[in-house]
């Protein structure tokens, strides 16, 4: 009985202490995660952004040929290369993929996020404020608003830029 009562209390802690996700979800997804492809005008400058400021770690790269991509519907029969960054380097990590054709944007580089439709911010979870904010000031990154600033008791929120004018919210414990 002893052993019965350890295990429903072990169960009961993982049932809160693990993430609500699986690799295997039910219903018609294969992951849980998604993937982003993001197109940039210059992938160093992004690479540098993603992995030196935000802390993204490379897991992957690939190649897409120009008839593929004419195939696919992905391009008029550009090529193109796909580096892959992930918050941490597992399989359940969401992927943001950049690639670069080369080319300038076409539309203007947004100063709020409802300057433009489509997608305009994605939300990443820290665990300390603090070297992040290290980074940011490190590499001269312009923090926007008025941030950090105090989302509640436990969490601040502070709001960036991508060098392509992608909006980054970090929201974290200081």
């Amino acid at each position: 009985m002893k052993n019965l009562l350890k295990s429903f209390v072990l169960l009961a802690f993982l049932s809160v202490a693990m993430p609500a996700f699986s690799l295997q979800p039910t219903g018609d997804f294969a992951k849980s995660g998604i993937s982003v492809g993001v197109v940039v005008e210059n992938l160093p400058k992004s690479l540098d952004f993603y992995q030196n400021v935000i802390g993204m770690v490379k897991t992957g790269e690939f190649s897409v040929e120009g008839s593929t991509a004419k195939q696919l519907g992905l391009s008029a029969g550009d090529r193109f290369d796909v580096t892959v960054l992930k918050l941490e380097n597992s399989e359940q990590a969401a992927e943001w993929k950049l690639m670069s054709f080369g080319k300038k944007a076409t539309h203007p580089k947004q100063t709020y996020v409802p300057d433009d439709t489509g997608m305009q911010y994605v939300t990443i979870y820290v665990k300390s404020m603090k070297p992040v904010l290290e980074r940011i000031k490190k590499y001269n990154v312009k923090t926007l608003g008025i941030t950090p600033t105090k989302l509640d008791e436990a969490r601040d929120f502070v709001l960036v830029q991508d060098p392509d004018g992608n909006f980054i919210e970090l929201i974290g414990p200081k």
